[in-house]
């Protein structure tokens, strides 16, 4: 954990969950991250099925009979005292997302290294904002996002696709 003086959203945009797709050829999930202000500018992240089911259940605000990992972290913060305030996309290498989750306590606030997927989930329990920084969003891969993503959504997912000669 690394300490920080002062929260830096200077340059960082806030995003919601908009949506989770699931793309049944991989067994992944899709979060679409959308702009929180109402530009119009999506953000996706694929993430395996769990990770994408723990966030589905947040947003869902689904109770389970016992609690789930991210149910967990939470409970121990607020038994600790500690205030999850935000969490932000920091970095992307190789096509991977990097995330820290801000947390404060006694006027402290720290950073802790996070999978983008466990930030997320954490922030819709928590909840708190989910910002992704100016430097993730110039480096992001946008040729032809929106046109797949609306063939993805589009798509029945459940039934094959079959072409007739």
């Amino acid at each position: 954990m690394d300490t920080v003086d002062q929260p830096n959203e200077q340059g960082s945009v806030e995003y919601r969950v908009d949506r989770i797709l699931e793309e049944a050829n991989t067994d992944t999930r899709i979060i679409v991250l959308a702009r929180q202000d109402g530009s119009l500018d999506t953000f996706p992240i694929w993430v395996g099925a769990a990770e994408g089911n723990a966030i589905k259940l947040a947003l869902d605000t689904m109770i389970t009979p016992r609690p789930m990992s991210h149910d967990l972290i939470k409970s121990f913060a607020e038994h600790l005292s500690i205030t999850i305030q935000r969490v932000v996309i920091t970095d992307v290498k190789s096509s991977t997302y990097y995330a820290t989750v801000h947390v404060a306590n006694k006027g402290l606030e720290r950073t802790i290294d996070s999978r983008p997927s466990d930030a997320i989930a954490l922030a819709l329990r928590a909840p708190c904002p989910i910002y992704i920084t100016q430097d993730v969003l110039k480096r992001r891969s946008t040729t032809n996002l929106d046109a797949w993503l609306a063939k993805l959504e589009s798509k029945d997912i459940g039934a094959p696709e079959v072409q007739e000669t």
